[in-house]
């Protein structure tokens, strides 16, 4: 059958990550707007932010940052390289992501628990509390989408009684306007098509043998720690931290990129922001030295 183009066009401009059905999608690698092996500048972060979790943009020049045992956000000025400011929002606790929805931003716990800091540029922020419900274990992913007016959601670990989606790795969609989360994902990453784009395009990732004997197989797991979206391409940027895995959808939610990092430029990939003009941070956590920001700047290539 074949679909429409209308219908296309409005798919595509109301769901933006829509998987399409009919052999509609079809996974066509192309290179990657930023160099990964070659960071535009790097940003070496005070102790009090060794252990970032993650980022989100405030304007052109700040970044708005979170570590994973107080309830602080701090603001980085990229262009001097230093905290200028901070809040106190709440107590200790695992605090993992945040996104910035105009003057609100929202600080995402593990424990499915969503802060919002509302008028947070002001000394009389006021912060309010929601439980997200989220199915699954370890909550880390958290960005705002734009395109829909919603915040995205997602666990680290799939839930013992969603085992039909061992598979899968599912993004929530959370209402802005209700504060609730929406009942179905809106977006739903494949494992096995990542395995497959991985050995179509010979990827280097780890390997591991299969049960039963046979051919390897690509030993990925995708446990997302972040997730952004290019506001250039409405591309989306996923990250899985503890294997320096970067996954990015197209607008229509299929795969399009997929890259190893470095151990030496990410140690601990954690948080991942764009700024207005495509402009890519990426945080990792501190190991043997301070944790780092790195920028690469958004430098278009041809996708033919």
């Amino acid at each position: 059958m074949n679909t429409p183009v209308y219908l296309l066009l409005f798919l595509v401009n109301t769901f933006p990550f829509v998987k399409l059905t009919d052999n509609q999608s079809v996974n066509v690698p192309r290179k990657i707007d930023y160099n990964l092996s070659a960071p535009d500048r790097v940003y070496v972060l005070p102790p009090a932010l060794f252990e970032i979790s993650g980022i989100t943009e405030v304007d052109a020049s700040t970044l708005a940052c979170v570590q994973d045992e107080n309830g602080i956000v701090f603001f980085h000025d990229i262009n001097k390289n230093q905290t200028t400011r901070y809040i106190v929002f709440g107590s200790q606790g695992d605090y993992e992501d945040l996104a910035r929805v105009d003057n609100t931003l929202y600080v995402l716990r593990s424990d499915e628990v969503l802060a919002e800091i509302s008028n947070f540029k002001s000394d009389n922020f006021k912060r309010e509390a929601y439980s997200t419900d989220i199915p699954g274990r370890n909550v880390e992913g958290l960005c705002y989408d734009r395109n829909n007016d919603w915040l995205l959601i997602a666990a680290k670990e799939i839930s013992e009684d969603k085992s039909v989606d061992k598979d899968k790795r599912l993004i929530y969609g959370f209402d802005l306007v209700t504060k609730k989360l929406k009942k179905d994902p809106v977006i739903s990453i494949d494992l096995q098509e990542i395995k497959r784009f991985v050995l179509e395009n010979n990827i280097k990732v780890p390997m591991k043998s299969k049960k039963k004997g046979g051919k390897e197989e690509p030993d990925i797991k995708l446990q997302i720690s972040a997730f952004g979206i290019n506001p250039i391409t409405n591309s989306l940027f996923v990250i899985s931290g503890r294997e320096r895995l970067i996954l990015v959808l197209n607008k229509l939610g299929n795969i399009e990129y997929i890259e190893r990092l470095s151990p030496d430029l990410f140690p601990q990939p954690e948080g991942i922001t764009f700024i207005r003009n495509g402009d890519m941070f990426i945080s990792n956590e501190g190991r043997n030295e301070l944790a780092t920001i790195l920028r690469f700047n958004y430098k278009p290539v041809s996708k033919k």
